[in-house]
């Protein structure tokens, strides 16, 4: 359904992507996983036809982003990452309006928006701008699906979203797959990537990694630790007096610490007892999708806080 070839893009001296290159099945929910500044935007942009490529080529069901703009526009619907819609118009209004713009109509295609709709029912005469956060993206998402889309673009759909309204925003596209549209859906928000069917993790406009959100952490290289600890500075130093070969990392109130292999794993586990840290203070988990990005950006030079000590 989408097909992304040698995609590069440069602003000035800034080079937003680089040689990107993937596709996304019919019907599948694919994430796009990578912090501000990735250049997720840049390459939706290019996808929903708004600029084009320095260099390489994109498809949309079968059309091609550059000479097939027009057709691209109608079987494609687009949640920008800011909040688009006439602040002044209320909620039906908007609807209406894009439905219109689309040539489509609302009742026939009630179905794919009802339960979306249904929630924001009570709100219908209210002013698109005076809705809470959630309920925007809400009624943004029934604007891009009023026409009944093959393929949904969604950036960073649920930033600066609570997180009762995001988990409710996942459930909402997770009931979409089975209206069988293709879905491609950007965030920063590494535990977002879990509810995928792939994803691509990307950083400095260049594609670190694709695959299922399982494959992704079975390919995680060595064994990890989690170190609880209340004084992350001074643990971070004494860590540097530690002779193993090893990577660790701030993890919220956790050190995060990587080892090739059980052998160095037995010195970390001395260091940290002569540290005067009891032994379940450090634990060894399963690595989340956070932990593989790091992993990846590390090896491509592109985490310089990662810190590998020998």
């Amino acid at each position: 359904m989408l097909k992304i070839e040698n995609i590069s893009k440069s602003f000035k001296a800034v080079k937003a992507l680089q040689n990107i290159d993937f596709e996304v099945n019919e019907g599948e929910l694919f994430g796009l996983v990578g912090p501000d500044g990735a250049g997720k935007t840049t390459l939706f942009n290019i996808l929903v036809t708004l600029t084009q490529p320095d260099e390489g080529k994109a498809f949309v069901g079968g059309f091609d982003t550059d000479k097939d703009y027009r057709k691209i526009r109608e079987i494609i619907g687009y949640l920008p990452g800011q909040f688009s819609l006439y602040s002044d118009l209320s909620c039906y209004e908007n609807l209406d309006f894009f439905a219109t713009l689309h040539g489509a109509d609302i009742e026939a295609n009630y179905e794919i928006i009802k339960p979306i709709w249904q929630q924001l029912e009570p709100f219908r005469k209210r002013r698109a701008g005076k809705l809470s956060g959630g309920m925007k993206q809400k009624l943004a998402l029934c604007c891009a699906l009023v026409h009944r889309p093959s393929v949904l673009f969604l950036d960073e759909p649920t930033t600066g979203v609570d997180p009762v309204s995001r988990r409710e925003f996942w459930n909402i596209l997770k009931t979409l797959k089975k209206e069988k549209i293709t879905i491609l859906v950007s965030t920063p928000y590494m535990d977002e990537a879990t509810l995928c069917d792939r994803v691509g993790l990307i950083q400095s406009g260049r594609i670190l990694k694709i695959g299922t959100p399982k494959s992704i952490v079975k390919d995680f290289s060595g064994m990890i630790f989690s170190l609880h600890t209340h004084a992350m500075h001074r643990t971070i130093q004494q860590f540097k007096h530690c002779k193993a070969d090893f990577s660790y990392y701030p993890f919220g109130q956790y050190l995060h610490i990587v080892t090739p292999n059980l052998e160095e794993a037995d010195k970390i586990r001395d260091f940290i007892d002569q540290m005067g840290y009891k032994k379940e203070d450090l634990e060894l988990i399963t690595p989340t999708i956070e932990d593989c990005f790091i992993q990846l950006m590390n090896k491509e030079l592109f985490y310089p806080l990662a810190c590998n000590l020998k």
